[in-house]
């Protein structure tokens, strides 16, 4: 009876009650869709990380803390056998999807058509676990968001890199990029720099390559535009190899073009360990579930301790900083809208059930006066700023229902922070029902917190004062 009646007195003031509630509706659809926003921008960028590096990676001991400036020598041994032991554990079999080596190396780059250089990083691959890994999807963002198709494992010697590192080293023309600018023709010169230089013998500086050395004019392909790579071994001695250029590709940040490439796992061993052991950075885990990392991570460490390997397991928050940055950039810009809106929520009710009061003081004295009790009247108002609440949120949630399947069937597209490729822009809503409750549940507990100063002031009203008002 009591919510009939509450409901019966939110619409004696059409006007007023439409408007409080078009105010909670407008609220929460805001909350909504930019809650939605954020999260689908985080799940594309986790797919993404997970596409490239998985969600687990286990490295030698110590590796993060003193190894990643000198990954040659931080090298896992025997990581064949770890494969197998990961590949083949009970616990571990239904949550992976990809287990895959990956080897991290630095050094210079040079063409030898033009006898430019620069320091490049790399990162090698078995192309086709990549290929696997690259087709990880949880979420349904998509999973062309990462695209290394230039690698190949029939022909270890391909090799991908940026755009801006093509243009570094006047690969533009060669490899007929478009909009990528050519070096002018009075570009300064080594002769320029230092003329003095200039007019010394050239010298061969083959002989400096150790005994693991393999020279890049052994695998040159001239049908490829080609770049000779140079990097100390593990033993420390100086080792050259060539990477033909398979495909050149914007890697999505201004410091991994300039200097990115990626290369098939056995070319990357080759140019760090030469005729030596043939080590691996890491080896990347790719589990089906993102949820399913702790189990994971426990029964990879549980391994290592049994059979004594000096390896520790790291998972993706910790190897890409820049993911937890994003993840809580969102969650304060979120926090702040939220905040925002339900101060707009609560002073909203709070001034319409005001107004409300100010309207029914006879009715009530009436009330009271007819034996209802003061908490009764309390509930009254409460009950009426919970509908006003609920009524408005629920509205809220329909709004944002409608935007979402406007804005994902728009075909708008966007491109997420770090990638190059364009993809369409959605809203993550349907898998995100615990959040919309959520919401709903908070701003209709706002709209009620808000009637309680309006409601106790009615409760408290003298009969005499209310029967007398006007």
């Amino acid at each position: 009876m009591m919510f009939k009646i509450a409901f019966r007195s939110i619409f004696r003031n059409n006007r007023r009650s439409i408007m409080t509630m078009l105010t909670i509706a407008v609220g929460v659809a805001a909350m909504l869709v930019f809650g939605a926003y954020a999260m689908y921008d985080v799940y594309v960028l986790q797919t993404s990380t997970v596409e490239r590096g998985g969600q687990l990676t286990v490295f030698r001991k110590g590796y993060l803390d003193f190894g990643t400036g000198n990954p040659a020598i931080w090298g896992i041994a025997d990581y064949r056998s770890v494969l197998t032991l990961i590949r083949h554990d009970p616990v571990l079999t239904p949550l992976v999807a990809v287990v895959t080596p990956v080897q991290y190396l630095g050094g210079i780059a040079s063409n030898p058509a033009n006898e430019e250089s620069k320091t490049f990083f790399a990162t090698g691959f078995v192309p086709a676990d990549l290929s696997r890994m690259e087709s990880w999807d949880e979420y349904h963002v998509g999973h062309d968001l990462v695209d290394n198709a230039g690698l190949d494992d029939n022909d270890p010697a391909r090799g991908v890199i940026g755009i801006g590192f093509a243009r570094m080293l006047g690969l533009c023309e060669n490899l007929h990029l478009p909009n990528c600018p050519r070096l002018p023709a009075d570009a300064p010169s080594q002769t320029s720099a230092a003329p003095d230089l200039s007019s010394l013998p050239k010298h061969d500086f083959s002989g400096l390559a150790g005994p693991d050395t393999t020279l890049a004019a052994a695998h040159r392909d001239d049908s490829h535009a080609t770049l000779d790579l140079l990097a100390a071994t593990a033993g420390g001695a100086p080792n050259i190899v060539s990477m033909k250029i398979a495909r050149v590709e914007d890697q999505g940040n201004t410091e991994m073009d300039n200097s990115y490439a990626a290369m098939n796992l056995s070319l990357a061993q080759q140019l760090v360990y030469g005729r030596g052991e043939h080590k691996v950075t890491g080896i990347v885990v790719q589990l089906h579930r993102t949820e399913d990392i702790p189990t994971a991570r426990a029964r990879l460490a549980a391994l290592f301790r049994e059979w004594h390997l000096d390896l520790e397991v790291r998972d993706f928050y910790e190897i890409n900083a820049y993911y937890g940055q994003a993840l809580a950039f969102f969650k304060s810009v979120f926090s702040f809208i939220a905040v925002i809106i339900g101060v707009v929520v609560l002073f909203t009710v709070s001034n319409a059930m005001g107004m409300s009061v100010m309207e029914r003081i006879d009715e009530i004295g009436t009330t009271r006066a007819l034996g209802v009790r003061r908490y009764k009247i309390r509930a009254q108002f409460l009950i009426e700023g919970f509908l006003l609440g609920t009524m408005g949120a629920t509205l809220g949630v329909a709004l944002a229902f409608a935007a979402t399947y406007a804005v994902n069937n728009a075909g708008l597209t966007w491109t997420p922070t770090g990638d190059s490729h364009a993809i369409p822009l959605k809203l993550y809503m349907l898998g995100a029902i615990g959040f919309i409750a959520a919401v709903w549940l908070v701003l209709s507990l706002v709209a009620t917190v808000a009637s309680f100063l309006p409601a106790n002031r009615a409760a408290r009203l003298p009969i005499v004062d209310a029967l007398r008002h006007e």
